[in-house]
């Protein structure tokens, strides 16, 4: 892929389906999806990024939990690359906070989800790991996560009213 990756957006065939399971996390291919998804959502500005985002569909997701534009208050955590993810149980306690996302520029919504999540993946030497997220990082997994079953997050919202384009969230929420 090119040093500049373009972003798959809402509407996209893509971002609608489930995506297909990594045969061997260990392949240079999936390296070089890693590199090029770790360049796209730092380029675009995100704290985490699925491979459906930059067209490719496979079961692969970065979460990149850091302070930027879009999330300053985000906690700083280094990248976890994640090749098939199972989810293993969630957290029993729910938190709604407002998410954005890279396919859907401009556009911002308040999105309950579970405050907690464990998770079993592939890291990209093919062992297999476990991971308990809490907070933030475990919204980014379970946001990401989504996009690998082909899900956006305004069907996660509520309420209609609870969908903002990215000035009106600035004006309201952040009262900028």
């Amino acid at each position: 892929m090119s040093a500049h990756i373009n972003i798959a957006l809402r509407g996209e065939k893509v971002l609608n389906m489930r995506a297909h399971a990594v045969d061997d996390p260990s392949d240079p291919m999936i390296k070089q999806l890693a590199k090029d998804m770790l360049i796209a959502m730092k380029t675009h500005g995100g704290v985490g990024i699925a491979a459906p985002q930059i067209r490719v569909s496979k079961r692969l997701l970065i979460i990149h939990s850091q302070p930027n534009e879009r999330y300053p208050q985000a906690p700083d955590m280094d990248p976890l690359i994640m090749v098939n993810p199972e989810i293993i149980s969630f957290s029993e306690c729910f938190d709604s906070m407002w998410e954005g996302c890279l396919s859907l520029p401009g556009l911002r919504g308040l999105v309950p989800r579970q405050t907690g999540v464990s998770v079993r993946y592939n890291d990209l030497s093919g062992k297999e790991a476990e991971v308990c997220l809490q907070g933030f990082p475990a919204r980014i997994f379970q946001h990401e996560f989504d996009h690998l079953e082909g899900i956006l997050f305004p069907l996660r919202v509520t309420e209609c009213s609870d969908i903002y384009s990215e000035s009106e969230y600035k004006r309201r929420v952040l009262g900028s």
